[in-house]
């Protein structure tokens, strides 16, 4: 069974700043920005294939890549920066378990959060040599569970055709709706996974062989191209279904720019079998997405420092500031949103160098990107600074 990876990389898809995003953008909007979500979804299934293909023809990932070519102190900038969106990552997906929690149980946010930081650090255990398949079948599971979680509501409340084709014309109403795509933008085409997904084929198939590289990349890709389908396909739709569930059922409902308020809304309008299948998915989107974000924050610190960092000092450089912002009371779902911001800030930074590195004919020989990807990825890349930068100037003039 080859295809696996895609499906672990996807999970930074799904992960609480995407509910959180979608959730909120629906309430307040309606269908108004589901083309940011088709046009996202699209081009991360071109970055994590091109992500993945590095990873397969070079039997290296983007952070040993980097770490190989830059010089010590632009690898220790570029750590820097990919820290503080690893930091960003693990902040959405603690608070978006400890938030589960707390719909489901009761507990409070900085228990819930210790708690999705013990369960993640031994799902992590498993990401290790043999154990790799089991890691990711235990990631795949979750993923099964965010699913039917998510995508339940929607059976109760189909959406409306009409209005979500409207949806698909792109447009923007405001500084609000500039701030909600950048941070569903940066929620579904994620840094850390662009960086992750090259490390996990090679993790799973191993370095190239000295003999019949060719024949060995051209079969994998071509399940490689499957597996990235698949994984973001199914991501994509629990992203819109999100949107389109918090359009058709909670649109105009007051409190509904939280979980914790979107939860209760769809508590009264669909029931509470709904509303529970909503938190499980959100803890299972929780406990997923921060490990596999530790499993990204490890392979970037690898690649970059040139060391192997141990799972639990991993897990508590990026897991501290999460307790610590539910610990001072920030409201959880702002910090989510916000989060997903930093994320987005950090994407040109894993894009480009993703860019260049598989443009390079002497890196990549016969694999290297033909000239349509070439320019799709230059247009992705670009499309994602000037949003970014259009963000700032629109917040600073208020």
């Amino acid at each position: 069974m080859l295809l696996g990876p895609a499906f672990v990389a996807a999970i930074a898809y799904v992960d609480p700043g995407n509910v959180a995003a979608n959730v909120t953008a629906g309430a307040k909007y309606g269908y108004l920005l589901v083309w940011v979500l088709v046009l996202a979804n699209a081009m991360a299934v071109m970055i994590q294939y091109q992500s993945a293909k590095l990873g397969v023809v070079t039997g290296r990932s983007l952070p040993q890549v980097l770490g190989d070519r830059l010089s010590r102190r632009a690898r220790l900038a570029f750590w820097g920066q990919a820290e503080l969106v690893a930091a960003a990552t693990d902040i959405a997906e603690v608070i978006g378990g400890a938030l589960a929690l707390n719909l489901l149980f009761g507990l409070p946010l900085v228990w819930g959060g210790l708690i999705v930081g013990v369960i993640s650090t031994l799902v992590l255990t498993l990401a290790d040599g043999r154990r790799q398949y089991r890691f990711e079948l235990v990631i795949i599971t979750m993923l099964g569970v965010i699913v039917i979680g998510f995508l339940a509501g929607l059976i109760v409340a189909p959406p409306d055709g009409a209005a979500f084709l409207g949806g698909l014309v792109p447009r923007l109403h405001g500084t609000e709706t500039v701030l909600l795509a950048a941070s569903m933008l940066g929620a579904t085409v994620m840094p850390h996974a662009i960086y992750l997904h090259s490390s996990l084929v090679v993790d799973r198939h191993g370095a190239p062989p000295a003999e019949g590289r060719a024949e060995r990349a051209r079969r994998l890709l071509k399940v490689t191209r499957i597996d990235v389908v698949l994984a973001l396909i199914i991501a994509g739709a629990v992203n819109i279904a999100l949107l389109v569930l918090a359009a058709s059922s909670l649109y105009g409902v007051e409190g509904t720019d939280s979980i914790e308020g979107a939860h209760a809304a769809v508590r009264d309008a669909l029931g509470p079998i709904v509303a529970g299948l909503f938190a499980v998915g959100l803890l299972a989107s929780g406990l997923a997405s921060t490990s596999v974000g530790s499993y990204a924050g490890g392979t970037i610190m690898a690649g970059l420092l040139h060391k192997r960092i141990p799972v639990l000092v991993r897990r508590l450089v990026t897991m501290v500031p999460a307790i610590g912002v539910l610990a001072i009371g920030v409201p959880p779902t702002q910090a989510l949103i916000i989060s997903q911001v930093v994320l987005s800030f950090g994407i040109p930074f894993a894009l480009l160098p993703l860019r260049r590195y598989t443009s390079d004919r002497a890196l990549m020989g016969e694999f290297v990107d033909r000239p349509p990807l070439r320019w799709a990825s230059a247009l992705a890349g670009a499309l994602i600074v000037v949003l970014n930068a259009v963000l700032v100037v629109l917040t600073l003039a208020g």
